[in-house]
């Protein structure tokens, strides 16, 4: 959790709060349906306006009709190298922030702007994303 909350601050720039914002709209990519569908479900009951992706073609294709996004949101089933080149793809089209669900022992990603541990749970996950969001 503090290596998240160290790479995230790294990387945070200020952003205005605007209570009459619209819910803040989340890009969740798996390639695994139950994962997906269950972090859909844990972040809709969070407040999140969330889109699922299923594998890395779905989520090219949805990112870059929409455009967006406030968070892009990869999961651990992801491969690591599918990570990058959507990151690398998506960075000059779509200003979402990234966070990258890691396999326990993987190092975090450098692209992503923020990481967390395949093993720290629904709560930290949680965490993470609204400090990204805030």
């Amino acid at each position: 959790m503090r290596q998240a909350i160290a790479l995230l601050n790294a990387r945070t720039t200020t952003l205005e709060y605007n209570p009459l914002a619209m819910k803040k709209r989340i890009l969740s990519i798996s390639y695994d349906e139950p994962l997906l569908q269950t972090r859909q479900m844990l972040l809709e009951n969070a407040g999140y306006d969330v889109t699922s992706a299923l594998g890395y073609v779905e989520a090219l294709e949805t990112c870059t009709a929409r455009k967006n996004f406030d968070l892009i949101l990869m999961g651990h089933s992801m491969p690591r190298k599918d990570k990058t080149t959507l990151i690398n793809t998506l960075r000059p089209i779509c200003e979402a922030r990234i966070l990258s669900i890691r396999r326990h022992g993987d190092d975090p990603l450098p692209e992503a702007d923020a990481s967390i541990d395949s093993l720290d749970g629904p709560h930290v996950l949680l965490d993470v994303v609204k400090k990204i969001l805030e």
